[in-house]
């Protein structure tokens, strides 16, 4: 059974896996990645956001998210 990940770990997990990445990801990517629930990757996603580490647009009715340092201002 994988462990669980809480608090500043699901944070941590998420930047890691948006660095990774070569382009944005959905909140439901986040959330399939890191094993927790589309609310939980949401709110930790929302929370980085206000960090200022993610970024986020809308296509459609989604929300891409992709790490701060890879957008261009």
């Amino acid at each position: 059974m994988a462990k669980r990940l809480h608090g500043e770990e699901i944070d941590n997990a998420i930047l890691k896996y948006l660095t990774d990445l070569p382009f944005s990801a959905t909140t439901e990517m986040v959330a399939k990645q890191l094993n927790v629930a589309w609310y939980t990757a949401q709110m930790h996603l929302f929370k980085l956001e206000q960090d200022r580490k993610v970024r986020y647009f809308k296509i459609g009715r989604q929300n891409q998210w992709i790490i701060s340092s890879k957008m261009t201002k």
